[in-house]
């Protein structure tokens, strides 16, 4: 493996020198400084001699941190049901990581370095809880009340450092781009990696884990503090736009990313770790006074976790010292979804109102269905996402049925969801009447725009709007629809007939519905009987006056 990887990754140094010989040919000939591999930092100088880098901000123009954690938790309680435990000890890290940071930046501003004697251990957090539970929602919303840079990744995306997959050093090269290029906002930015339990090693194995233990290793140093080059140095085009910057006078801004003061949370199911805490807790339990007890339930079971229960699931010691506070988020009940959907800002409900009002239909939640979702979502054991598998299997049928009817308003409530296929049938036959209001507005719209396009105005009889309405319910069109493709090249015979007779204004019945092209034809050929009628009545007038004057 090393030697393919030794291969398929040229050494720095070559690889800095061949870049270097490309760009000599193409007439560049400074020497250059490649952000990644030389960590001396290199800034193009201005005209008049001074450098033209930029002044160090202050700490409180880069990140002024003002919250307590009552803020936090008050801010997580709109969004977030439940899971009080968690909000409080999240609220707590993040207050207690960012006023040392700002400290730390305001110290070394004033004073030119570190402050001696300071000892600081980061709060990084391990997230512990089952899916659904609202995990990611509480790190994201943390993030944008606080507004430091968000990243999020899966841990099984990672390998470690030069073998096939992504590089954990991308987490903190995207928080860059996250702060819109900002490096200095980008080293107080939130690196969030879920599924974190998938990296446990299975204690086993034989070779190389370069998607489990492996990844941990280089996750370690991450952690506590190093610096990240801030151009991957195996990309090649990201060195090449690098050199181009350099080339073309631009400041490229800092070659490393410091990760000090970034807050790393990670987070996982842990599914399997229950097995481990039971284990320990039975084999203290053996001889005569022994507690016979069972131990608690899974959800209790979670506060029972110490460290060596993570090393034993398949963590490195050094990895999960890392992460010394520890959050457990509960599993969620029905009277859990129903506060979701009720209360919290983010609730599903206002979606799918949304998207019934899309189809001109107003759709309304009632008590009663709200308890029925919610003793749905509780059996399928996915936490709030079984919302959207509940309420999707609901009114799949309805989004289908009722856009373009007659219906207007649905009624989400017990029945609908106990008794589905009944009122589904109801409402199908609501949707079949008329509705002769909207069918006239719609027409109105198509006469408007009509005459504003040709300059001829028509308009429809009362028996022709109720027969568009009926055949737009059959169709599931609009009566615009209709009107539109029916209707489309009526301008054209009708400005014949305008010709013909002088008329200005048309009215079409129900036979210009049922059959619009034979109805045209007709007048048509009407219009010129009419013409010529007119023309020879002319003559005859004319023949009169002439025979009395020769009298």
């Amino acid at each position: 493996m090393s030697d393919k990887k030794d291969k398929d990754f040229p050494d720095p140094e070559k690889k800095k020198k061949m870049l270097k010989d490309m760009f000599g040919k193409m007439g560049v000939g400074a020497t250059v400084t490649m952000p990644g591999f030389d960590q001396q930092e290199m800034t193009p100088e201005s005209v008049d001699g001074e450098t033209s880098a930029t002044e160090m901000k202050r700490a409180d123009e880069v990140f002024d941190f003002k919250y307590k954690p009552r803020d936090i938790k008050a801010h997580l309680d709109r969004f977030v049901i439940r899971q009080d435990e968690a909000k409080k000890a999240l609220s707590i890290a993040v207050c207690d990581h960012y006023n040392h940071a700002k400290y730390m930046r305001s110290y070394e501003q004033e004073h030119g370095k570190t402050p001696d004697g300071i000892e600081y251990q980061k709060q990084n957090v391990i997230v512990v809880g089952p899916t659904g539970v609202g995990k990611t929602y509480l790190v994201k919303h943390i993030a944008e009340l606080m507004g430091v840079p968000f990243v999020k990744a899966d841990a099984t995306k990672f390998s470690e450092t030069g073998y096939v997959g992504g590089d954990v050093d991308d987490l903190v090269r995207e928080l860059v781009q996250k702060a819109d290029g900002d490096v200095d906002l980008a080293e107080y930015g939130i690196v969030y990696i879920d599924e974190i339990d998938k990296l446990a090693g299975s204690g086993g194995s034989m070779g190389r884990d370069v998607s489990g233990r492996g990844v941990q290793t280089t996750l370690l140093k991450l952690m506590e503090e190093t610096e990240v080059a801030a151009r991957n140095p195996n990309d090649m085009k990201s060195q090449m736009m690098a050199m181009m910057d350099l080339q073309n006078g631009r400041d490229g801004g800092k070659d490393t990313i410091n990760t000090r003061h970034i807050l790393f949370i990670v987070s996982g199911a842990f599914s399997g770790l229950e097995k481990v805490v039971k284990k320990r807790l039975r084999s203290g339990q053996i001889g005569f006074g022994a507690d016979t007890l069972d131990p608690p339930l899974d959800g209790e079971l979670f506060n029972e976790v110490n460290t060596q229960d993570f090393i034993d699931y398949g963590f490195e010691a050094e990895f999960i010292g890392r992460l010394p506070v520890r959050v457990v988020c509960e599993k969620l009940e029905a009277k859990d979804f129903v506060n979701i959907m009720q209360h919290s800002e983010g609730s599903l409900l206002r979606q799918y109102e949304r998207e019934f009002a899309a189809y001109g239909i107003q759709a309304k939640f009632e008590d009663s269905a709200i308890e029925r979702i919610a003793q749905r979502a509780e059996t399928e054991n996915t936490g709030a996402r079984a919302l959207m598998t509940v309420c999707e299997t609901l009114l799949r049928d309805f989004k289908y049925e009722l856009p373009g009817t007659a219906v207007s308003e649905l009624s989400i409530d017990a029945d609908l969801i106990d008794k589905h296929d009944e009122v589904l049938a109801k409402y199908r036959e609501l949707g079949k009447r008329v509705n002769v209001a909207k069918t006239r507005e719609e027409v109105d719209i198509y006469c408007r725009e009509f005459h504003e396009q040709h300059r001829i105005k028509i308009l429809f009889t009362d028996d022709a709007i109720c027969l568009l309405g009926e055949q737009a319910v059959t169709q599931g069109r609009s009566a615009l629809q209709i009107c539109q493709q029916r209707f489309k090249d009526y301008q054209f015979g009708l400005n014949l007939i305008q010709k013909n007779t002088g008329k200005g204004e048309f009215e079409l019945d129900v036979e210009a519905v049922n059959d619009a092209d034979a109805f045209l034809s007709e007048c048509i050929v009407q219009s010129y009987k009419n013409a010529a009628e007119r023309s020879d009545e002319g003559v005859e007038i004319e023949d009169g006056k002439s025979g009395a004057d020769d009298i």
